[in-house]
C-alpha cells in the first residue's frame, strides 16, 4: 500500500496509527501534536521541565511542583474536549491575587495535591479528565534548572533568563548545563522513545525546549537504541536570544554537541527543513527583532550523515510565521510508515534466519 493511502486510512482510523514520540517543549510541541493526533492516537509527548518563568515559574516557586505550563498545553492539544472546556483550561486571570495565573496550571497543581504530590499521577488523571488521545510525560520528575554557558564564559541562569537575554549578537551560547546534573529521566519517557516507530525532536526553542531533554544520558541512550527512525524538525525562524544568525546546520550541530555525537550517524536519521520562500512583508517585523528565516546549506547537512528532507511547511497565523501543523504531521506520519516497514522487514529476516538455524 502506498504511503499516501496509509495516510488516508490512518485519518479514518487513527487508533491504528504509528507510534510517534515527540520530544520538546513550548508552543512548537503542542502545535505539532494537534496535527499528529488526526492520524494517530499512539502519540507520546516527552516534555521539558526546565521552565521557570511566567505562571509556571510562580507555581513552581510557591508550591514546589514541576512547571505545568508546557504539559498543560500538550494535554489540551491531545484532548477531545468542547471549545468551552478548552477556553476554561486556557483562561488567565487578569486581576486580583491570581493575576497572571492560568486556570489550567492551577488545575494541574490542585490535581497534584489530590494525588499526594505525585505529579506523574496528576498528569495521568488530568489527561483522563480531558479524554486525551495519547500520552503526555515529563522528561523527569526531578526539580531541575538549566543554565547557559556563553562563548565568553558568562553563565546565564534559568530558562526564562536564557530566552530573554539581549547580548546574543556579541556572545552566543556555547552549551547548556543542568542542575542537578545527575537528575534521572522518567522511565516511561525512556521506554516511549525506545518503542517508537518515529522519534521527533522539535520544533521548538533549541536551547530551552529541545536540548534540556538531551541533558539526561538515559534519553540519549534511548534515542541511540530505538528501532524507529529519529527526525529533527528545524525551526523556521531564528530566535535572537538563542540562535542568532543560525543556519539549519548550526541547529543540528548544537543538538549533536549536547548528545555527545560528532555526526548524525546512528543518532539522527532525518533533518526536516522548510524550503518554501517566506515573503519579505512577513519578515519585516522579525528583522526588526534581529530574527530571520533559517537558511539551509544542503551539503553540510548531508555530510553530517542525516537525510535532508525539504518541503513547504510554513503558514502565517496572526502575523506570525509558524509551521503548517497539518503538512508537517502528514510528512512525519509518512516517515513513520516507512520506519514501520523497515521494522517489519527486519523482524521477518530474523524469523527467516532463526528458521534456517533450527533446520
Amino acid at each position: 500500500m502506498r504511503y499516501q493511502d496509509k495516510l488516508v486510512n490512518y485519518a479514518k482510523v487513527p487508533q491504528n496509527g504509528p507510534k510517534v514520540t515527540v520530544i520538546g517543549g513550548g508552543t512548537g510541541l503542542s502545535t505539532l501534536l494537534r496535527g499528529l493526533k488526526l492520524y494517530s492516537h499512539n502519540l507520546t509527548a516527552v516534555v521539558s521541565v526546565a521552565d521557570n518563568g511566567g505562571s509556571s515559574g510562580l507555581l513552581r516557586k510557591d508550591l514546589g511542583i514541576l512547571p505545568p505550563g508546557d504539559i498543560r498545553n500538550c494535554i489540551l492539544a491531545l484532548a477531545d474536549t468542547e471549545p468551552l472546556m478548552s477556553d476554561l483550561i486556557n483562561y488567565r486571570f487578569n486581576d486580583g491575587s491570581l493575576e497572571g495565573q492560568n486556570f489550567g496550571n492551577l488545575f494541574l497543581a490542585a490535581m497534584s495535591a489530590v494525588c499526594d504530590n505525585n505529579f506523574y499521577e496528576a498528569i495521568r488523571n488530568f489527561s483522563n479528565v480531558l479524554a486525551v488521545t495519547g500520552t503526555v510525560l515529563p522528561v523527569s520528575l526531578a526539580n531541575i534548572n538549566i543554565s547557559a554557558v556563553l562563548t565568553n564564559g558568562e553563565i546565564i541562569e534559568g530558562e526564562s533568563a536564557i530566552g530573554e537575554r539581549d547580548n546574543a549578537a556579541s556572545y552566543s551560547i556555547d552549551h547548556i548545563i543542568m542542575n542537578p546534573e545527575d537528575a534521572p529521566a522518567l522511565y516511561e519517557s525512556i521506554e516511549a522513545i525506545r518503542q517508537a516507530d518515529l522519534v521527533v525532536l522539535g520544533p521548538g526553542s533549541l536551547y530551552t525546549s529541545i536540548i534540556p531533554n538531551l541533558l539526561f544520558p538515559e534519553i540519549i541512550e534511548a534515542i541511540e537504541e530505538t528501532e524507529g527512525k529519529v527526525t529533527y524538525v528545524c525551526n523556521l525562524m531564528t530566535q535572537p536570544a538563542e540562535t542568532y544568525q543560525y543556519t539549519a546546520m548550526d541547529h543540528l550541530t548544537a543538538i549533536l554537541k549536547h548528545s555527545g555525537h560528532s555526526t548524525c550517524q546512528d543518532f539522527i536519521d532525518y533533518c526536516i527543513v522548510n524550503n518554501a520562500v517566506i515573503p519579505d512583508h512577513y519578515l519585516e517585523d522579525y528583522r526588526e527583532l534581529e530574527s530571520n528565516y533559517v537558511s539551509c546549506f544542503r551539503e553540510a547537512i548531508i555530510q553530517s550523515g542525516a537525510e535532508l528532507i525539504q518541503a513547504p511547511l510554513f503558514t502565517v497565523t496572526n502575523g506570525k510565521v509558524r509551521h503548517d501543523h497539518l503538512a508537517l504531521a502528514q510528512l512525519l506520519i509518512m516517515l513513520a510508515c516507512q520506519a514501520m516497514d523497515v521494522k517489519i522487514e527486519q523482524a521477518q529476516t530474523r524469523v527467516y534466519r532463526h528458521g534456517r538455524e533450527r533446520r
